[in-house]
Parts: C-alpha cells; sequence; structure tokens
C-alpha cells in the first residue's frame, strides 16, 4: 500500500486511519456501554452491585495488565501481527460474555475482552503515528482524540437503546459482526510490517507480581462492598497479598535492567504529576459513569434508553473540551490549563453533593456537562506534558504507564463506587457519597497538577 509523503491525507491513508480507529473504538465503546446496563446485570443474575462492578473492574483491570506487555510484543513480532491478535481475542471475548450462564463466566470473559482491548488500545497511538509521519501526525493525533472521546457520549446512548429492545447480552454480540468487519478490513489495509530481528527480553516476573497485586487490592472493595467484615480473611488477605505483590514489584523493578514498567520515570516531576493527574481523571470519570445512570434509573425512575441520552454530556463536555485543550495547551503550557479545568471539575462535584430527590434532571445534566468539560480540559494537557518533559527514548514507557495508570485510575472508580453504593441507603445519599469521594480526588488532582510544566518549561 503506498501512502502519500507530502502533508496531506491521501485516500490511502484515510482509509487505514478509518480501519485503525474502528478497532480502537471498540473497547472504549464498549466499557461504557455497559455502565448503563449495570442495574439490568444485578437483576437478571440476582448479584450485589459489588460483585456486578467486576464486570467493569475485571475488563478495565485487565486492559491495565496487558498494555506494558503490548509495548514488548508489538516491537518483538510487529504491530500489524499483535493487531490481529487483539482484534480476535477481543472477538472471542465478546461472544463468550453475550453467551455467559452466571455472573462469573460474565466477568471471565469481560477479562478476556479486556486483555483484547489491552492489546489494541496502545496499538492505536503507535500505528497511527507511523502511518501519519512527522508533519502529519498533530491532525491525525487530533482525528484519534475526537473520535476515541467519543465513545463516553455514544456508548451510554447506545447501551440504553439495546437493554430497551434488545436484552443486555446484545451489548457484547454487536461487537462481533464490528469485530469481524475491523479484521477483515485490517488484513486488506494494514501493510506488514516485520518483527524485531532481535527481541527484547519480556519481563514475566513483572507481569506475575505486577497484575495479581493490582487485582488483589481491587478485590479488597469488592470484598467490602459485599459485606464482608473488614477484619475477616476475604478481606484481610487480598489486601496483605497485594501489598506484598506490589512491595515486590517495586523491589524487582528497581534492581531490573528492564522492567515491565520502569518506576525509576517516577522520579520526574513532570512525569510523575502527569500520570497521577490522568489516574485521577480517569477514577472521576468511570466513577461518574456507573453512578449516574444508576441514579436517574433508581431516584428518577427513567428506563435505560433515557438514563443513557442523560448521561451522554458527561461524554459531550469531555469530547468537546478535549481536542480544544490540546491545541490551546501548546500555547499556554499544560499547568494553567489542567488547573481551570481541574477546578471547574471540583466544583461540579461538590454541585452534585447539593441535589436531592426534588432537583429535575437537567441541573444534574448541566453539573455532568460541566464535569466532563473539566475533565477534558484536564487530561490532554497532561498527556502532553509526558512528551514535553522525557526523553525521545522514554516516550514510549511513558505513553504505556500514563494510559495503564489512567485504565488503573478507571478500575479503582468502579470498585469505589460499588463500595459506596453497598454501603450507604438510597441513590440520593449514594449519589452524594460518591461525588464528596470525587470532589476529594479532584482536590488531590489539583495538588498534581500545580506540578505539571508551565508554558516554556521542560
Amino acid at each position: 500500500m503506498t501512502i502519500t509523503r507530502d502533508d496531506r491525507l491521501g485516500s490511502a491513508l484515510r482509509l487505514l486511519i478509518g480501519v485503525i480507529l474502528l478497532g480502537g473504538a471498540l473497547g472504549i465503546l464498549n466499557s461504557t456501554m455497559v455502565a448503563v446496563g449495570i442495574r439490568d446485570l444485578a437483576e437478571d443474575f440476582e448479584a450485589s452491585l459489588g460483585t456486578v462492578g467486576w464486570v467493569s473492574t475485571g475488563f478495565l483491570l485487565a486492559v491495565t495488565v496487558t498494555i506494558p506487555v503490548t509495548g514488548w510484543a508489538g516491537e518483538a513480532f510487529g504491530g500489524r501481527r499483535m493487531w490481529l491478535a487483539g482484534l480476535g481475542v477481543f472477538l472471542a471475548g465478546s461472544l463468550g460474555c453475550g453467551l455467559a450462564w452466571d455472573v462469573e463466566s460474565l466477568i471471565a470473559f469481560r477479562v478476556l475482552q479486556g486483555i483484547g482491548a489491552g492489546i489494541l488500545d496502545p496499538l492505536v497511538l503507535t500505528l497511527l503515528a507511523r502511518a501519519a509521519g512527522p508533519r502529519r501526525a498533530g491532525r491525525v493525533m487530533g482525528l484519534m482524540a475526537a473520535v476515541l472521546s467519543l465513545g463516553p457520549v455514544l456508548g451510554p446512548v447506545l447501551g440504553g437503546v439495546i437493554l430497551q429492545g434488545l436484552g443486555w447480552r446484545w451489548m457484547f454480540l454487536l461487537c462481533v459482526p464490528l469485530g469481524a468487519l475491523a479484521v477483515l478490513l485490517a488484513v486488506r489495509v494494514m501493510p506488514a510490517d516485520p518483527p524485531a530481528e532481535r527481541r527484547a527480553r519480556l519481563d514475566i516476573l513483572g507481569v506475575a507480581l505486577l497484575g495479581p497485586g493490582f487485582a488483589g487490592l481491587l478485590l479488597v472493595l469488592s470484598q467490602a462492598a459485599n459485606g464482608a467484615d473488614l477484619h475477616s480473611s476475604p478481606v484481610l488477605v487480598p489486601l496483605v497479598a497485594g501489598v506484598l505483590l506490589l512491595a515486590g514489584y517495586l523491589v524487582h523493578a528497581l534492581r531490573g535492567e528492564a522492567p515491565l514498567v520502569d518506576v525509576r520515570l517516577f522520579a520526574r516531576r513532570g512525569f510523575a504529576a502527569s500520570v497521577t493527574v490522568m489516574a485521577l481523571t480517569g477514577l472521576a470519570m468511570f466513577a461518574s459513569l456507573i453512578v449516574l445512570p444508576l441514579y436517574f434509573q433508581q431516584a428518577g425512575g427513567h428506563g435505560a434508553l433515557a438514563a443513557g441520552l442523560l448521561v451522554a454530556p458527561l461524554g459531550v463536555g469531555a469530547a468537546v473540551a478535549a481536542p480544544l485543550a490540546g491545541r490551546v495547551s501548546d500555547r499556554v503550557g499544560s499547568r494553567n490549563l489542567a488547573l481551570a479545568g481541574g477546578l471547574v471539575a471540583a466544583l461540579s462535584a461538590v454541585l452534585f453533593t447539593t441535589f436531592d430527590a426534588g432537583t429535575g434532571d437537567a441541573a444534574v445534566v448541566l453539573a455532568g456537562l460541566a464535569l466532563g468539560t473539566g475533565l477534558g480540559f484536564v487530561g490532554p494537557p497532561a498527556m502532553g506534558a509526558v512528551y514535553r518533559t522525557l526523553p525521545g527514548p522514554l516516550v514510549p514507557q511513558g505513553s504505556s504507564v500514563l494510559y495503564m495508570l489512567n485504565q488503573l485510575g478507571g478500575s479503582i472508580g468502579v470498585a469505589v463506587v460499588a463500595l459506596i453504593l453497598a454501603t450507604t441507603t438510597g441513590p440520593v445519599a449514594g449519589l452524594h457519597a460518591v461525588y464528596w469521594f470525587v470532589a476529594g480526588t479532584m482536590v488531590v488532582l489539583l495538588a498534581a497538577a500545580a506540578r505539571l510544566p508551565g508554558r516554556g518549561d521542560r
């Protein structure tokens, strides 16, 4: 396939971009669709919100753990091979989810889906950058941000339509024909790339320590949400195991030559601030995507479709703000823009805590729009700071860690929401508690954002 070398996006390049974005959008769209179906899943499987929350938490955790492995595998086996492998795993997981016979099997297949998404997500950036070249990278990345940020907009609405007309299984089965189309197009359009002649060594010990360590800590929140005594073995065993595994990884990463995630990057002030901001942004966004549909369904008496439509402005705010923030941050620096967005998000979260049973849907929707807009002005400046502050050879590792912690923040947000809703009485009390937690998160985010580089800083 021949791609034009000038600054224009030729037809071959536009087709390749479309094929890559189709595959990359599958995981984002599916994860936001599922957020609207949490209540239906809990009722159908007669399971608690803490258990059903693992339908989202397991997916996000699998994405988190797979991302750094994908960085190694893409270089070792080639981007095209890994892209097709990711689509195949995601398709298998989607089909399994649609045919799940109990909540445990659904969670297991969601983890498989998450592994597929964890392969695809980081490759989107790599493949687009490689295809576009440096002179067209800005326009192509802007297009990527605009398309992929539509997930939180379209996902809840599409999820509501499917739940109301077809049932929850079709939230997953719909991905099968779309994924098959993505595979066929990728085979036809995506150019082959040879794998590396010398394969870097995979940090197997790092994989064995990091993933189970994160899972252990998240399992603590899930067990607490299910009513387990905080001093009981279902809570203490995964807590101790998680802490020991992550501590073991820290020691391993500091001693190893090529760790899965190089923790020494966190010694760089700008990088540490960026990944902290992105993790907390993911936490706030996914917490909102879980709690708001439940609030509209339980407190407002709305169906799944109406709840999806009412949640969509949260994504609209982020989708509109993110591309604008990316352009503006080049002129004003990352720090001030992220601080402004974080402040708007914090005030919006506090506003949610004032709503009661008599508050109209319009006020809640506007607060969601403001929250999404604020978060949209935070993410791109934080991402841009990584590329401005890290030396070129460290950018791939930095990008992997940045995206990984954003997804980990999302999985923590889902687990915390499940815990809060299980320990509060009524949807309004649950909404208040969740958004006090989000407001506190935004305070920490503001402290981290103050350490981002300003205009002209490196």
